[in-house]
């Protein structure tokens, strides 16, 4: 199986053209920089492996 390596990059410019706003130059470097620290938090949260036994609540009471 090919591994794919997630271009943020090219992510943020697919998206911001996929949903019609513009992005200006000078803002470009920190969407993507913020895309980088999500993608980040994302991988390490969906890293960890839930048991079976575990259901979503519905409600979420802090």
């Amino acid at each position: 199986m090919e591994s794919r390596v997630f271009d943020v990059g090219v992510y943020v410019d697919q998206m911001s053209l996929l949903l019609g706003l513009e992005l200006r130059d000078e803002y470009r470097d920190g969407v993507v920089a913020n895309f980088e620290r999500i993608n980040a938090i994302a991988t390490l949260v969906n890293s960890f492996l839930l048991p079976d036994e575990v259901e979503a609540a519905p409600i979420f009471e802090p």
